[in-house]
């Protein structure tokens, strides 16, 4: 793979990543010409690049993403759950095309008629339509997700969102600055260089001083001290850079949420809090799916639908929380949901069956006790497997 080819990947990824948020955003906003016309750029610049670098069936589903989003530009069309929809269908189609193009070099085989012929009649309309247009996998959308970023101070009290659509809470990407930071992308590998170099010379360093303690020779230490702070000071920079804030590891929930309230018909309501929380980006990565998987369980088990949050008193809108902060040396993550929690009396029954409790044991033990058991391997309470939270197998 060539190096244009592998910049064209790096960069449409983080574009895709970034459009999943501002669709979502324009769900929510849909009067946000700012936001419009961000997306539309990003898809633009899709669609040319693919030109340029010779990607016919990339450059023909960006083509017919765009022209969508040029009527909505034009405010031939509104916005609208379904269009944005229709759109996203497009963006994922991108997606794996790309998947295909990282992981051979070439543009995998595939047919987009009816995706491309589904965008161009949406294109076409002179006003919004209240049908959806299905394509693949694509489901009539209710109204958006509305997702709450929030500082990363401590989490302050959820508010309900008064909404009859679901809802997931974000800032909406900010167009990029006119004097953006300047920044430089270099492979994981020569990170790891640096560091084992770095990890060489303090041991060095460590050996230098203990030669000049052991001489006394009064002429080194100035300098055997000055080549010790350079030393510490490079190995905290080496570091930092393999720090990442925790929300690029959020940054695909947004989306998430919005499809499982569209698919779950309920209304859920996602707030990140301490999202500039640094991570190393090993353990970044080592997090992104159980995170996910925990957000569709939240999702899938732990809201309920509206009717049943109307008959216990609650709102509507279900509410999923992210915090993320420093606690002691540690960074602390925590996930929560204001849903009906977990069912104590099903995760009993299911212990007894497998044998891991006897009815006298269970007896003897607090809820919190018997909600230990969901950590045990393999153990799940699901009846029938879901496409939304996994094939019962467990939290392991």
């Amino acid at each position: 793979m060539d190096d244009l080819l592998s910049d064209f990947l790096t960069e449409t990824n983080e574009s895709l990543a970034e459009l999943d948020i501002a669709l979502v955003t324009l769900e929510r906003t849909p009067d946000d010409a700012e936001t419009l016309s961000f997306i539309f750029r990003l898809v633009h610049t899709i669609k040319g690049t693919c030109g340029f670098l010779g990607l016919p069936r990339l450059e023909r589903v960006a083509h017919a993403g765009e022209n969508v989003l040029g009527k909505l530009r034009d405010r031939s069309l509104a916005v609208t759950p379904d269009i944005v929809s229709d759109v996203l269908a497009a963006i994922d189609q991108i997606k794996a095309i790309v998947a295909g193009l990282s992981a051979t070099g070439a543009e995998p085989a595939g047919d987009d008629t009816k995706l491309i012929a589904a965008l161009n009649a949406t294109a076409s309309r002179e006003q919004p339509s209240a049908a959806a247009v299905e394509v693949n996998t694509i489901v009539p959308a209710p109204p958006p997700p509305i997702i709450e970023p929030a500082a990363p101070e401590p989490p302050p009290p959820v508010s309900p969102v008064a909404t009859a659509a679901p809802s997931v809470q974000t800032a909406p990407p900010a167009p990029p600055p006119a004097a953006a930071a300047q920044t430089i992308r270099v492979t994981v590998d020569v990170l790891e260089d640096l560091m084992t170099l770095v990890s060489e010379l303090v041991l060095t360093r460590n050996q230098l001083l203990q030669l000049a303690r052991t001489h006394e020779n009064g002429a080194f230490t100035v300098p055997l001290q000055r080549l010790s702070h350079i030393t510490s000071d490079l190995q905290e920079g080496v570091m930092k850079t393999r720090m990442q804030p925790i929300g690029n590891a959020w940054n695909k929930l947004p989306r998430l949420v919005r499809d499982l309230s569209h698919d779950m018909g309920k209304k859920i309501e996602l707030t990140m809090i301490g999202a500039d929380t640094e991570l190393d980006r090993q353990v970044l990565e080592l997090i992104k799916d159980p995170l996910t998987h925990m957000i569709r369980n939240s999702g899938d088990h732990g809201l309920e639908t509206p009717a049943e949050r109307r008959a216990a008193g609650k709102p509507e809108t279900g509410t999923i929380m992210l915090n993320a902060f420093h606690e002691g040396g540690y960074i602390i993550l925590e996930i929560s949901d204001d849903g009906r929690g977990l069912a104590v009396d099903r995760i009993r029954a299911k212990a007894l069956s497998n044998g891991l409790a006897t009815e006298a044991e269970l007896a003897g033990m607090t809820d919190g006790q018997i909600q230990r058991f969901i950590f045990r391997a393999g153990f799940s309470t699901a009846a029938a497997i879901s496409a939304v939270s996994g094939r019962g197998v467990g939290m392991d």
